[in-house]
């Protein structure tokens, strides 16, 4: 079924646009719909995942100027599937300031050494860092203080492990720096942590802070495989995250929901990247709170109070569901099927039309009953057995 619908049958105005089409817009437009707003979604396909449920489908490129111009036409606001957006020729035409966040706000987000430059600017603790270019102005002595191994990350559109690189030598340094393009690149030292950990929240526009629990993320060959939630955090690392929050989303006015992963171990808590969107690690708040991630921000960019955040259980696991190579014995609807009759499954399916290896194609959270930490650990890893006999993780 095709969502392209004539201009001259669509309506002039819709509630809220998505310059963005997968699967972050599609739970974005499953709960602006839950509000009873109509959604438009500027994406390459009407058969993209958003594409399906909006109430209409500007196909355009999300990169595309013109696609934009349409968008801000046709919405009364508009918000970001993700961050990979160009920042000066939007500001060319956000005459309304129609953008949730605003350009202002997520400018600073959009790259991780403009990120890094931001953090050190409010004095908040991440790994040491330094960009390509000016390592390699850097005098032979002060490179000898870099110990190996280093970790080496593109400046944008990393995810998923994509864009990271593991320097083990100075040898290995020195090709790697022949190699790319010194603008698009950036070091850090290497970190040995304990837990990978994230915090999602939202700011609205009267400045008021909501947050989810602190979760642990569990990664496969630096993809996310499963989330835990809450994590076993104490009150003074749960504060301190808290207030690392609210420095980054008051500093820079922003408004909307955000995203913050941290490495934790003998170093503290650092942080490792902002995602200034909703993000993969609070998926399990559909299911598991008073407001969803999605809800928040729908709320937010559209003038609704959003509520208040609080668990309706004692926590929940999410875990990612890849595609698997073609020729995995079972398939993918038997897999979906088996999925969906375990006990307490909630599955979201991402309505993508070809399962190619280590594409996101779903998630499946489960409500846990554990009172305790360990209990809730422990109740996790068998239904990720589980799930993961059934459908397995392409990244071992």
């Amino acid at each position: 079924m095709s969502f392209k619908k004539n201009i001259e049958n669509r309506k002039k105005n819709y509630s809220l646009g998505i310059i963005g089409g997968g699967q972050l817009a599609l739970m974005l437009t499953e709960a602006a719909k839950n509000r009873g707003l109509q959604v438009c979604v500027q994406t390459k396909s009407s058969s993209d995942p958003a594409g399906l449920k909006a109430d209409y489908v500007i196909e355009a490129d999300p990169l595309q100027i013109k696609g934009n111009e349409s968008l801000i036409n046709e919405c009364e606001k508009i918000i970001f599937e993700n961050e990979w957006i160009k920042i000066d020729k939007l500001n060319l035409i956000d005459t309304k300031n129609i953008f949730i966040p605003s350009l202002d706000a997520i400018k600073p987000l959009v790259d991780r050494i403009s990120q890094k430059k931001l953090i050190d600017s409010i004095n908040i603790p991440c790994p040491k860092w330094i960009s390509i270019k000016d390592l390699k102005i850097l005098p032979e002595e002060e490179i000898k203080n870099w110990s190996f191994p280093l970790m080496a990350k593109s400046n944008k559109g990393g995810y998923d492990g994509k864009g990271n690189k593991k320097i083990k030598t100075k040898e290995e340094l020195d090709y790697f720096l022949t190699e790319i393009d010194a603008d698009e690149w950036l070091i850090e030292e290497w970190i040995d942590y304990e837990n990978e950990l994230a915090l999602v929240g939202s700011r609205d526009h009267n400045g008021k802070i909501r947050v989810f629990p602190i979760v642990e993320t569990f990664q496969s060959n630096h993809v996310c495989d499963w989330v835990l939630s809450p994590a076993s955090t104490d009150y003074d690392l749960n504060l301190f995250a808290l207030n690392i929050f609210s420095s980054i989303v008051n500093q820079l006015n922003y408004v909307g929901v955000l995203g913050i992963e941290f490495f934790y171990g003998v170093n503290g808590l650092l942080i490792n990247e902002i995602a200034p969107r909703t993000h993969n690690s609070a998926h399990f708040s559909i299911e598991a709170c008073s407001s969803s991630q999605f809800d928040q921000y729908v709320c937010i960019s559209s003038g609704i109070k959003p509520p208040e955040i609080k668990m309706n259980c004692e926590g929940a696991i999410m875990i990612n569901l890849l595609g698997l190579k073609n020729n995995f014995p079972t398939s993918i609807e038997t897999r979906i099927k088996m999925l969906s009759e375990i006990d307490g499954s909630n599955l979201h399916l991402y309505g993508k039309s070809q399962e190619t290896l280590g594409r996101k194609m779903a998630h499946i959270t489960f409500l846990l009953k554990g009172k305790t930490h360990l209990e809730r650990y422990d109740e996790s890893k068998e239904i990720l057995s589980k799930v993961r006999d059934i459908w397995p993780s392409p990244n071992p």
